[in-house]
């Protein structure tokens, strides 16, 4: 019995020492230069590290050279196991007021090992509410508005079933 409590008291503190040491900073510029080569280009003004998170500030979002948001803070946090992003304040550019909300104001991005190809999300703004997910293999992301406010402007983006308005595309 002493040795079972060794070994999981170990692992315990290697996967503790492997969260907090984990270069994070490094994992980002990374996941950037990824992005890049599709196009996609994330300026931020600062970058603070903490024991499981990361945070960027201030963030503009630029398509092929195209700015189409700014984001006051992003903040990601992973258990290796569970891993979860929250984007606040999305302000979308002006030019795409006819396709996406005029604000976001939470968006909450979760993922986790039990279910390895789908992200769920959950967001708040000037359209209400929507929850939704992302299904990585089958590259489909569903957008269910379970509270709405104010769509008119994206409606026609938007589709009706007998759960209510929603929005489906493929990536």
């Amino acid at each position: 019995m002493q040795m079972v409590k060794k070994i999981l008291i170990g692992l315990f503190a290697l996967w503790l020492a492997l969260l907090v040491f984990m270069p994070k900073r490094a994992l980002y510029f990374k996941l950037e230069n990824a992005l890049s080569k599709q196009g996609v280009v994330i300026d931020e003004k600062r970058i603070n590290e903490g024991f499981f998170t990361l945070n960027i500030e201030d963030a503009t979002i630029y398509v092929k050279g195209i700015e189409v948001a700014k984001v006051k803070e992003i903040n990601l946090f992973t258990l290796l196991f569970y891993s979860s992003a929250n984007v606040e304040l999305l302000v979308p550019d002006s030019s795409l007021k006819a396709m996406v909300p005029e604000k976001i104001d939470h968006i909450h991005l979760t993922h986790s090992v039990l279910s390895p190809f789908k992200v769920q999300l959950a967001s708040k703004g000037s359209f209400g509410q929507a929850e939704g997910f992302a299904a990585i293999k089958t590259r489909k992301l569903r957008v269910d508005f379970v509270e709405t406010k104010d769509i008119e402007s994206i409606k026609r983006e938007l589709t009706k079933d007998d759960k209510g308005w929603h929005y489906e595309t493929s990536f």
